[in-house]
């Protein structure tokens, strides 16, 4: 055994909503466990995201496994701090077992287990489970001329607040929720150019998150069945019209334009050859997944994902992986749609370690 490590029958690297939904199911196995999470506090990315930002899906379909997103005083869709809270008070309410910071580097092969070595430390375990989110790798494009910009870039994941672009020249760049969301309320006080590969869609006014998950979760079903499920009545990608979105919309700012050909030191070339100055962009336009740590294990595919089966990684069938969008499960990225993939994971992981013997925590 690997000197100087504490041993685990399973270690969960990242302890944000993922994290934490894998937690809760581990917490009911009584397996020896724990979480490692590389955040200052709990909430995981939640606390540093924007300040207005909302979830698009109402309280009670927002919610980790076991108990239910308290509502919004007042009514209404989640904010960032409700939601950081609600987190918080998760982890407290099933006393899981989280160590922070603790920001894990690598994962290795070690005989029969794998080993986590850490800015604290060294841990081994049966079992991993990769929850790391995408929220620390943004995804920013590359586009001819970005060196030479000499105005203010940043993705939404740095962006904070409106009063911060107030009077200037700003490009919002992203065609989804979050692209939507900023130029909505820049729009009031920048001149706001929204740029999209193509024309958003809008979803109708009554349709939220909640009505999305429902959607995918019955064209899952009916594949599975082998039912035709008919053509998609819109997606986890198409513009929510919560509020804030709905009021631009009526006001005429909801516009987009299709992208620039380049950069220049002042502004942007457009596909016509006209030009126009900007101040600032903000590249609204996602995340990667978080995964370098998995590296040494050879698992990482060119498109920097694993291949997996249910979760559980096809070339090292000692890791999981959750939260980091469909392909480790329907929605599995979002609080709505994790419980899901949590649940099979930690049931698969139960399976697994049946027979291991037992870990006594050091």
């Amino acid at each position: 055994m690997t000197a100087d490590a504490q041993e685990r029958r399973v270690i969960v690297i990242g302890g944000g909503q993922s994290g934490l939904a894998v937690g809760y199911f581990l917490r009911r196995t009584g397996l020896d466990f724990e979480i490692l999470d590389a955040n200052q506090g709990p909430g995981g990315a939640w606390p540093s995201a924007w300040d207005s930002l909302h979830l698009f899906s109402p309280a009670q379909w927002s919610s980790l496994p076991g108990w239910p997103m308290p509502p919004v005083p007042g009514g209404g869709y989640p904010g960032r701090d409700h939601v950081a809270a609600y987190l918080a008070a998760y982890e407290e309410r099933y006393r899981l077992p989280v160590r922070r910071p603790v920001r894990v580097e690598t994962v290795e092969r070690a005989e029969n287990r794998l080993l986590a070595r850490t800015n604290a430390g060294k841990w081994t375990a049966l079992a991993v489970v990769s929850a790391t989110g995408g929220a620390s790798r943004p995804f920013v494009p590359d586009y001819p001329g970005v060196e030479g910009f000499r105005g203010r870039q940043l993705h939404s994941c740095s962006y904070r607040s409106p009063q911060d672009f107030a009077g200037q020249r700003v490009l919002v760049v992203g065609g989804g929720n979050s692209g939507a969301q900023i130029l909505a309320e820049l729009s009031h006080v920048a001149e706001v150019t929204w740029v999209t590969p193509e024309a958003p869609t809008f979803l109708p006014d009554d349709v939220d998150g909640r009505v999305l998950f429902e959607r995918a979760t019955e064209r899952v079903r009916a594949q599975q069945e082998g039912r035709d499920p008919g053509p998609p009545k819109g997606g986890l990608g198409d513009i929510v019209m919560v509020p804030p979105v709905r009021e631009a919309r009526d006001r005429g700012a909801l516009r987009s334009v299709r992208p620039f050909l380049r950069f220049e030191p002042d502004g942007v070339v457009w596909r016509d050859r006209s030009r126009s100055p900007v101040d600032a962009v903000i590249w609204c336009t996602g995340f990667r997944p978080a995964l370098v740590h998995l590296a040494p294990l050879g698992v990482l595919e060119p498109d920097g994902c694993v291949a997996v089966q249910d979760g559980r990684s096809v070339r090292e069938p000692r890791l999981w992986l959750v939260g980091y969008g469909d392909w480790t499960g329907l929605a599995s990225a979002t609080l709505a749609g994790v419980t899901r993939a949590a649940r099979s994971a930690v049931q698969e992981i139960q399976d697994a370690l049946a027979d291991a013997p037992t870990v006594t925590a050091t």
